[in-house]
């Protein structure tokens, strides 16, 4: 087991220190924001939780709510591909952001796979009907098995409140930020 890693948060020319998790349902902004958080703090990391899964080129089994399945396997191995990748950049003294779909029960469970402190959770919730507009533009899908709704409910039904929690329905990429790096301390979980 990895031993816990102390890094002090500090608001001066580095930035905040640590691993801040950026989650959220599909479509909900998560990579756009975390990317621009990370560009705008002084020496950061873009940790994509979805790289880890693209990784895999063959016999990838997404995750569709099947407990005990391949799918939840793999999907516990790309969470401890990413929390051991934030670890690794906070020890060499960046900010991690990571970004992906972490929900319901699997929320704290990927805290306790970061070791770096301090930690930070930031959940971005715009209403669903927002999201559902954002995934009907944008190029891509990710929805699959699951609707808009079925994700919405896990988030704000299953996932404990952990760290800050944004409506980021009406606020631009630049608020949202300026929102996170304002309300930091929020966001803190260890």
């Amino acid at each position: 087991m990895q031993s816990e890693r102390s890094a002090e948060a500090t608001d001066g020319p580095r930035g905040p220190r640590g691993v801040i998790v950026v989650t959220g349902i599909m479509a909900s902004g998560k990579s756009t924001v975390a990317q621009a958080l990370t560009e705008r703090l002084p020496k950061a990391a873009h940790v994509r939780g979805d790289a880890f899964r693209r990784m895999i080129v063959s016999g990838g089994v997404p995750y569709e709510g099947v407990p005990d399945g391949e799918g939840e396997a793999q999907l516990h191995l790309r969470y401890r591909l990413s929390a051991s990748t934030a670890d690794a950049y906070a020890d060499a003294g960046f900010t991690a952001v990571v970004q992906d779909v972490v929900l319901g029960e699997e929320l704290q469970t990927y805290m306790d796979l970061v070791r770096t402190r301090p930690t930070y959770v930031v959940v971005l919730a715009p209403r669903p009907e927002a999201v559902a507009a954002r995934e009907e533009a944008r190029g891509k899908t990710g929805y699959g098995a699951w609707t808009v709704e079925d994700l919405d409910a896990i988030l704000r039904e299953r996932t404990p409140k952990l760290g800050l929690w944004l409506d980021s329905t009406e606020l631009t990429v630049e608020e949202t930020v300026d929102a996170i790096l304002a309300r930091l301390d929020e966001a803190r979980v260890k």
